[in-house]
């Protein structure tokens, strides 16, 4: 039996944080940042069942075409992500009054829809990423056993090497994401390797008062190469999900909209109309 202590469960039977019930859960679920994007997705339902909120965790449930769906806010960074994806796990696969796993395992399908910030000077503003591999700057699944089994661990050799990476800061890690969702989205998107960084200024190279302590790190970022793939954009929740879905065996993409490119030092201030677009293609997609 998992203790009171490490699964915490609220008065009324829901899960700790996100404040949601085992029922609430549609097998495919919607991960965005914004709250406020929570609800311009479930616009598109043709009925909401589930609307419960707790901080930043807002949480829709419905049907689209006739498939139950579920969109959920994650806020930003992969700290959220490690409560949202363990929590979303324990919905499926833990009998919550038992406090004992399920003997099936319920696989979900998770991808998350968000903005980034491109770091080649050929990906287009506008353009749709996919990430066939998500990086950890983050360090959150250094914590997990098995974590070497989920990375790309070439990958990551290649790459401290090529970055003469500091061993101040947390080591990298390279997981690939569901190869079934990305064959689902390959058609709308492009390939991309995407950064998950631990914070939006310092950890992704931009300096306001703070000089970096590697100035040229984006640089190199941008040089790296690995079986003809290439570091493609920055977002910060990414690597979490699809380190600790790999971990748990469920499916994850990470899909964004690019609002920014670093390389040419370009920003599309108006891209409500490009995310617009994100979330109808991803609905027909998954549906």
């Amino acid at each position: 039996m998992i203790p009171p202590s490490e699964l915490i469960i609220n008065d009324d039977g829901s899960i700790f944080h996100l404040h949601l019930q085992p029922d609430d859960l549609a097998d495919t679920v919607i991960l965005v940042g914004d709250p406020s994007r929570v609800a311009t997705v479930s616009a598109h339902f043709s009925k909401v069942e589930v609307r419960k909120s707790n901080r930043e965790f807002v949480t829709h449930t419905g049907v689209f075409r006739g498939t139950r769906l579920t969109v959920l806010s994650t806020g930003i960074g992969t700290d959220n992500i490690d409560i949202v994806v363990n929590e979303l796990d324990a919905l499926a696969n833990i009998d919550l009054k038992r406090r004992t796993p399920r003997a099936s395992h319920r696989a979900l399908r998770l991808v998350r829809l968000g903005t980034s910030g491109a770091l080649q000077p050929d990906v287009a503003l506008g353009a749709m990423v996919s990430s066939h591999v998500s990086i950890g700057f983050d360090g959150l699944l250094n914590f997990y056993a098995r974590r070497n089994e989920v990375s790309r661990l070439d990958y990551e050799e290649a790459f401290i090497r090529h970055t003469a990476w500091s061993a101040l800061c947390a080591k990298p890690y390279f997981v690939e994401n569901s190869r079934e969702l990305i064959r689902l989205f390959s058609d709308a998107t492009v390939e991309g390797m995407t950064i998950s960084a631990p914070g939006f200024y310092g950890p992704q190279g931009r300096v306001l008062r703070l000089p970096l302590a590697d100035p040229l790190l984006n640089e190199k970022i941008e040089r790296f190469r690995i079986d003809g793939r290439r570091i493609t954009n920055f977002e910060m929740e990414g690597s979490a999900i699809a380190g600790l879905s790999k971990l748990l065996n469920h499916q994850a993409l990470t899909i964004c909209t690019i609002i920014a490119n670093r390389a040419i030092l370009d920003m599309n201030v108006d891209y409500k109309k490009a995310v617009d677009n994100m979330v109808a293609m991803a609905l027909e997609k998954l549906t």
